[in-house]
């Protein structure tokens, strides 16, 4: 039976380390009676805990990373390269960053996902 891989566990680790004080912050309003903002900070540590699996899945984990870096893929990411070549064909004449090569205009994720 295989486990929670090490990457899981840094996973959660960041999510307790981000929700953890909204829990006991929240804990205490709800104890002290102000339920409304106690509930507030718990659907906030909510939403922190769970935010770094969020953005991980949304950019791919490291197998997708190395697939990217290696230049390898399935026939479904092909399909996304060739739209994306169709896209990059448009914005060859936009200007791009000298140091590495990115669009100026790329936003955070893309960048992260090359």
């Amino acid at each position: 039976m295989k486990g929670p891989g090490i990457f899981w566990m840094l996973q959660t680790a960041a999510g307790l380390s981000m929700a953890g004080p909204m829990f006991v912050v929240g804990f205490e309003f709800v104890r002290s009676g102000r339920t409304a903002y106690g509930i507030g900070f718990f659907a906030l540590g909510a939403v922190a805990l769970y935010f770094p699996t969020y953005l991980i899945n949304r950019i791919g984990g490291p197998r997708t990373w190395i697939r990217r870096r290696l230049g390898r893929g399935d026939s479904s990411e092909d399909d996304d390269r060739s739209d994306r070549s169709e896209h990059e064909s448009d914005a060859a004449a936009e200007p791009t960053d000298a140091a590495d090569g990115t669009e100026r205009n790329a936003t955070l994720l893309d960048r992260l996902r090359r």
